[in-house]
């Protein structure tokens, strides 16, 4: 899997879940139960992750609905 968007923002999850999900997309949201080791501070950022083979269509995706910003940096 490759990450996606790192961010905090759980209503950016949310709405990035929504998408992937619309467009079949496998993805997995790491780091979600951190919060409670955490105490909800929003120290850990949540990573969104996307199989291989959909990544590049997810890209496109979230770039399509405005969210290029919040892109990781391609390695």
């Amino acid at each position: 899997m490759k990450e996606l968007i790192r961010t905090n923002n759980m209503v950016l999850i949310s709405y990035v879940e929504t998408l992937l999900k619309s467009a079949g997309l496998a993805y997995f949201v790491a780091d979600r139960n951190i919060s409670a080791t955490e105490g909800s501070i929003g120290l850990f950022p949540k990573r969104i992750l996307v199989e291989a083979d959909g990544f590049d269509e997810a890209r496109a995706l979230m770039q399509d609905a405005g969210l290029g910003d919040e892109l990781r940096p391609l390695k």
